[in-house]
């Protein structure tokens, strides 16, 4: 029998536009009758549901090449020995060395894992978003104070147990049993979290890779019209779900709706 990860109540190291902690009691009600299955999830985000679920057992992966190698030097230990400030022009500057890296192919380093770390924290709302060159260009977020991490020990141990992979959903070799939990980035204007974009043919791509898998999915959305006609056109049973973040142009304060749908269940 594979070992359990330590017993955490670890909240996600990052902030994260589209976080799904919120949605963890409602996972954990489908996920503990089987919670011996591998949980996958093809676009882990900040690890939210992995660390809401427990799995012992888990795929997770990400196109973002920069959170990817994040995780990956927290397996290994990440220790944290650059400066971390709340400061405008720092920001930038650090914003700048970040860019530096990628552009000369050090975005695996060490420093290139803290310095996203820190982007993530002093950045805008906790977005992660790229030009068309590959380069971060999330602005200065302006909080009054910021809590940074230096001692990440915690989260070694929990990640060890899991396997972490960058590439894209269809790479992903697949047990006939796995649960998969898919949030992929929301059929919206923006969908340019990392260096390639998600478009509507994207979409449709994962639900017909998703529809083929036997085992247990459950997928989330903003609920737009037509991915809730996709999602129900591939034999997807479908909740419409108040989600925590709120509909905010023109002064409008509703709440934003999302789907989930299920299959195999």
């Amino acid at each position: 029998m594979p070992s359990s990860p330590p017993e955490t109540s670890l909240k996600p190291l990052l902030k994260w536009a589209g976080g799904k902690r919120w949605l963890i009691p409602k996972l954990l009600e489908l996920w503990q009758p089987n919670d011996r299955c591998r949980l996958v999830e093809p676009f882990m985000g900040s690890l939210s549901v992995a660390l809401g679920l427990k799995p012992n057992r888990a795929l997770l992966n990400d196109a973002n090449i920069h959170l990817v190698n994040l995780y990956h030097h927290l397996q290994k230990g990440l220790v944290v020995n650059i400066e971390m400030k709340n400061d405008r022009d720092f920001y930038y500057e650090m914003r700048s060395r970040f860019n530096q890296l990628t552009q000369i192919r050090k975005s695996d380093t060490s420093e290139a894992a803290q310095i996203f770390y820190y982007l993530n924290r002093t950045g805008f709302n906790g977005l992660s978003r790229f030009n068309n060159s590959g380069e971060f260009n999330v602005p200065f977020g302006s909080y009054k104070t910021i809590n940074y991490a230096i001692d990440f020990s915690n989260y070694q141990a929990v990640l060890q147990a899991w396997e972490i992979t960058v590439g894209d959903f269809e790479c992903l070799q697949l047990e006939s049993d796995d649960f998969i939990y898919a949030d992929p980035p929301y059929d919206v204007q923006f969908t340019k979290y990392s260096q390639d974009d998600f478009k509507w043919e994207d979409q449709i791509r994962l639900t017909q890779w998703l529809a083929k898998h036997p085992g247990k999915i459950v997928l989330s959305n903003q609920a737009t019209d037509r991915i809730v006609d996709l999602y129900q056109n591939f034999g997807f049973t479908i909740d419409i779900v108040d989600a925590p973040r709120r509909i905010s142009c023109n002064g409008d304060r509703r709440s934003a709706k999302e789907v989930i749908a299920y299959k195999g269940f």
